[in-house]
């Protein structure tokens, strides 16, 4: 209280330019250069009102209303032209609780099949959630407790204005006389009950009505211990009074600019740098700046189909022209939906269940709105590359700057630093991907190599259940997305001297984990593969098949590793690996190693003389804090053992994932992250790596074109028989042969080179097998019930 009595005083005393400076510092330090915006489509159910405050010319008296209410065609109407504009979010605005003053308004609900408004709403939400893509925010007005749980149920979001705590304006000639739902206790103890109910609630206060700046403040402050106590105030709004013709307060003044900017900054020193603070941008048109260096970080809902229909004279400023105000001052203009992207990351805690899924997959990493089509694995063309911003170089961020000297330099960033690459955007997006492909350029110059492999994945029975695995069966009776397998050794071998008469170097062994293997197991289909082919290198088993084996037998990972060596293994796939945060790995792949058995089997191996790859498989449910943890394990481990070949950034393919299905996951990756997870590795990883990797399986032809523009130099293997990203649903082939591969390479300009596992020269005799290749012929499918039994099934096609 004492705290808050010299907040008081300072906000009442100190001059405007001090205030405002403090205010913009404190908004930078919560959101950086980001301001944000919704595009929806505002759709005025009613426009009845039981209420007669002084100012509005929303609210309708039925003789003056050609409809009492909207039909539900005519809602659907409305938010389909919205869904075609590209809108996000359906705002329902609407009159507070009419049929408890006009019958009119009861007989019309009644015809419409419901006893009140919020019953009528409620329908309304379900049917656009249910017909359009659209997401509902509400704004009904004062509601019960049990009013709120119900539209919870069909929205994402609501709100409602405190608009002001001083309730001598509710007095007689005042403002708020004759309004019941006005009151600020009824207006409170919404609020409060909403915040117990875990809703993203709006609120905000209307400037210029009568009230004193101390009674902002007050106001304010009322907004604020609520959301301390809660945490459900998504953003707060400062509303300037615009006086309208026809209304009681037609002739008042209102509030000029300097008041307007002294409530927003004093809204921002209450609230603190975290809080969404927003004005309408409608209701100052010609001081965007202004606004901006108030302390703003969020310009509401702006929509490009219908009018502000409680502001009606004042139109919603054209959003591209927006952008670039916005971007004129050093800012970055993003679209958000219509619950925040803190409330969207945490979707499991703020949503119904149903709603959940939805906005999981409406946002990227960040909890902002995904913006494109574009995800790993689908045949979809990649958004347009940017050009830059206006001003270049001037609006990279001095965080991002900084950051990427630093890591140009050798230095180890810390986890904000790498979190602040990872979340760049416009101009900052520009110059970590141009910092990033310059590094590259100087680390390994413009070859970009390839390795011709062959996938040999010898089972997808498995007992392990990982959340995210398309290719995996439970059980060896196999069951959706085809048959359970366990490949017979004789079609191990004959797959192996396939792939080496096609000209591979390499074959990549991996599978599920079989109940029934042992260490001999993977022993065996080592030397199977060896015998076929002993020239042949066998990239094989991740780090759990490792820990797996290790077990069965009895012994240490590390004596393990030394039999597969001397058996022929070449190097280990550092798959499995997924996050290297336990934080993630509890929800992703529960029983699978810990971040810290991972590190240690890789630790291991290369200690045994086996160099491994390295690979993240990200934008499922982890962020960016995740990622950047992921990247310093990496990096520390092999600033010790120097062991790690490359490292394989791995986009998450959704379609068939079962996590997906559960409605848990993202839609991958948006492509603007998937290139920065290149990029910023790229940048984290020097100098420590030299060879960054794009997987064309998942990112696409077009996608790792621009990955090789942003760091990568490798382009990964020819894939023949891939499988595992297949069975996720990727549509990009299962072999990208060396003439593809060479051609793609060139479309970037860049010089193609063979390779084997280990970067080493291939044989003139290899590139001229590779180049030579026979088609495939059919594989076989030894079902998982009797392996060893099966070498002569008919062929699988």
């Amino acid at each position: 209280m004492h705290r808050d009595f010299e907040l008081s005083k300072v906000l009442l005393n100190q001059p405007l330019e001090e205030l405002l400076g403090e205010a913009a510092r404190l908004r930078d330090h919560g959101h950086g250069r980001l301001v944000s915006y919704s595009r929806k489509v505002f759709v005025p159910l009613t426009q009845l009102c039981r209420n007669v405050c002084h100012y509005c010319t929303f609210a309708k008296s039925p003789g003056e209303s050609a409809k009492l209410f909207l039909a539900p065609e005519e809602v659907l109407e409305i938010a389909r032209a919205g869904e075609r504009a590209g809108c996000r979010e359906a705002l329902f605005t609407l009159g507070d609780k009419p049929e408890l003053r006009y019958p009119a308004a009861r007989d019309e609900l009644e015809r419409l099949g419901h006893a009140t408004t919020v019953s009528y709403l409620a329908s309304v939400c379900e049917r656009v959630l249910r017909e359009t893509s659209l997401l509902p925010h509400v704004n009904p007005g004062v509601l019960t407790r049990e009013e709120i749980s119900t539209l919870r149920r069909v929205s994402v979001s609501q709100g409602i204005m405190l608009e002001t705590s001083a309730e001598r304006l509710c007095a007689k000639g005042q403002v708020h006389y004759g309004s019941p739902d006005k009151h600020p206790a009824a207006r409170l103890r919404m609020l409060r009950e909403a915040g117990e109910l875990a809703v993203p609630f709006t609120s905000g206060i209307l400037i210029g009505i009568g009230e004193t700046r101390e009674e902002r403040i007050a106001s304010l402050v009322a907004l604020r211990d609520l959301h301390a106590e809660h945490g459900h105030l998504q953003e707060v709004i400062i509303q300037n009074f615009r006086a309208k013709p026809d209304t009681k307060m037609s002739r008042a003044a209102e509030p000029d600019l300097d008041d307007l900017r002294w409530t927003i900054a004093a809204a921002r020193l209450l609230f603190g740098a975290e809080m969404n603070i927003q004005a309408p941008p409608n209701l100052t048109p010609d001081a965007y700046p202004l606004l901006l260096d108030a302390g703003i970080n969020d310009w509401g809902g702006i929509s490009p189909v219908t009018p502000d229909h409680v502001n009606p004279e004042a139109p919603w400023p054209q959003i591209d022209a927006l952008r670039q105000h916005v971007e004129a001052a050093g800012k970055l203009l993003v679209e958000r939906l219509a619950v925040y992207p803190a409330y969207a990351r945490d979707a499991g805690r703020w949503q119904d269940p149903k709603l959940a899924t939805r906005v999981v997959r409406s946002v990227d990493s960040s909890g902002y709105a995904r913006c494109d089509d574009w995800s790993p694995g689908l045949d979809v063309d990649p958004p347009p590359r940017r050009t830059g911003p206006p001003g270049g170089a001037s609006f990279v961020s001095d965080g991002v700057a900084q950051a990427i000297a630093r890591a140009r330099d050798g230095v180890e960033l810390g986890d904000s630093e790498i979190v602040a690459l990872f979340e760049a955007r416009g101009g900052d997006f520009d110059a970590v991907c141009a910092a990033a492909d310059q590094l590259r350029r100087e680390v390994s110059g413009d070859v970009v190599r390839y390795v011709v492999t062959r996938n040999l994945n010898y089972t997808n029975v498995c007992s392990f259940r990982c959340t995210f695995c398309a290719f995996s069966k439970a059980s060896k009776s196999g069951g959706l997305r085809g048959p359970a397998y366990d490949l017979s050794l004789e079609e191990v071998a004959r797959r192996v001297r396939e792939a080496w008469a096609r000209g591979a170097t390499e074959v990549c062994m991996q599978g599920g984990i079989h109940p029934d293997y042992t260490g001999d197991t993977y022993l065996e289909l080592l030397r199977t593969a060896k015998d076929a082919v002993p020239a042949m290198h066998v990239h094989a088993f991740s780090p759990l098949e490792v820990a797996h084996g290790a077990a069965t037998l009895g012994i240490s990972v590390r004596a393990f590793l030394a039999r597969l060596r001397d058996a022929g293994l070449g190097s280990l796939p550092g798959t499995a690996a997924e996050v290297l945060d336990d934080e993630v790995r509890a929800l992703l792949c529960p029983d699978k190693l810990t971040t810290g058995q991972w590190l240690d089997v890789i630790e291991a191996a290369h200690n045994t003389g086996l160099r491994t790859t390295a690979t993240i498989m990200y934008g499922h449910i982890e962020g960016p804090q995740h990622w950047a943890r992921h990247l310093l394990a990496l990096r520390r481990l092999q600033a010790r053992t120097h062991g790690f070949t490359e490292f394989v950034p791995l986009p998450f393919v959704h379609m068939e994932a079962p996590l997906y299905f559960k409605g848990r996951a993202r839609k991958g990756p948006t492509y603007r992250e998937a290139v920065l997870m290149h990029a910023v590795a790229r940048l984290v990883l020097h100098p420590v790596f030299t060879n960054i990797q794009t997987s064309w399986v998942k990112m696409g032809p077009e996608g790792a074109l621009a990955c090789l523009a942003a760091g990568a130099n490798d382009l990964g293997g020819t894939l023949m028989n891939e499988s595992i990203s297949r069975s996720a649903g990727t549509r990009h082939g299962q072999e990208l042969p060396p003439a593809r591969m060479e051609e793609l390479i060139g479309a970037a300009g860049r010089v193609p080179r063979q390779r084997t596992t280990l970067y080493g020269e291939v044989a003139e005799e290899r590139r001229r097998a590779s180049y030579a290749a026979a088609p495939l012929t059919p594989v076989v499918l030894t079902p998982a019930s009797g392996r060893r039994a099966r070498a002569n099934l008919e062929p699988a096609h």
